[in-house]
């Protein structure tokens, strides 16, 4: 998976802050690092390019899975990078599931579709888009017939995702649409889990929960053998990893001038700075 490790930092997929100056999250929280999976389609604007075009063709729902896939499997043969990752996926998904007993693959509005659709096809099996709102289309494995959805009953359904972090999507959506159609996801395969309790969620709903990298002390071992971060990186990462909070609450302390840096600066950060402060969130 080294290669995997290589990508996420050289996409920017996964990026770690500069010495003692962790990002704002949307929370008003703050943190080292920001994921952002989809960037392994090869790059970020690729991802952009792909998100776009994906909310541009929305609006035919039934035509979208095929406009999809076949953007997809266009960019497979012309990416380096993803066709990479595309392979060590299906290498992954080999390595951990017989194969043989996966019905169908679904994947979730939007990120999930950068790799849910292409793997279906490579893998030979059928694949079930699935909207926000609950709402499926199920082609077959070259996204050239659609499948009735009272033809899928019984089915064992591999779900792929970008990322997992709390399971909130898979809750909220992905698993009851799947249940809709009297049929189960038994697997779930993720580029990266973020470790923070969506295997568990899974696990309790009976989702066997599968991630080629975790957020984790072994990653950020990983990346400083590699050279990729510093010894002062990996210190903060794995502060944060035993304990988000208290680590950034000290970080605050220890640099006061980190939060007045930040109300005074672009309107964005001055806002998830003073949402910080006004809702107390470190307990300064």
């Amino acid at each position: 998976m080294s290669n995997l490790v290589s990508y996420l930092f050289e996409t920017n997929a996964l990026r770690i802050c500069p010495d003692n100056k962790p990002f704002w999250y949307t929370s008003g929280k703050i943190g080292p690092y920001y994921i952002n999976t989809h960037f392994l389609y090869g790059s970020e604007q690729n991802a952009v390019d792909l998100l776009s075009f994906i909310d541009a063709e929305k609006s035919d729902k039934e035509a979208l899975p095929k406009k999809v896939f076949e953007k997809t499997l266009n960019h497979y043969s012309e990416n380096q990078i993803y066709k990479n990752v595309i392979d060590e996926m299906i290498s992954f998904i080999n390595e951990n599931i017989d194969v043989n007993e996966i019905d169908y693959i679904s994947g979730g509005e939007r990120r999930d579709w950068f790799f849910s659709n292409i793997v279906a096809n490579k893998l030979g099996k059928p694949h079930i888009t699935i909207y926000k709102d609950l709402s499926m289309v199920i082609n077959d494995s070259n996204f050239k017939t659609e499948i009735a959805k009272s033809d899928v009953k019984g089915a064992k359904v591999l779900h792929i995702a970008d990322l997992i972090t709390e399971a909130s999507s898979y809750i909220r959506a992905w698993i009851p649409a799947i249940k809709s159609l009297d049929s189960e996801i038994v697997w779930s395969t993720v580029v990266v889990d973020r470790m923070q309790g969506g295997k568990e969620k899974l696990e309790n709903e009976n989702v066997k929960s599968l991630s080629m990298i975790n957020i984790d002390k072994s990653l950020f071992e990983k990346a400083l053998s590699m050279n990729i971060i510093n010894e002062t990186q990996a210190e903060m990462l794995n502060n944060f990893y035993e304990n988000p909070d208290e680590t950034m609450r000290n970080f605050l302390i220890a640099h006061p001038e980190f939060l007045e840096n930040a109300l005074a600066s672009d309107e964005k950060t001055a806002a998830r700075a003073k949402l910080c402060i006004d809702s107390n969130l470190y307990n300064l």
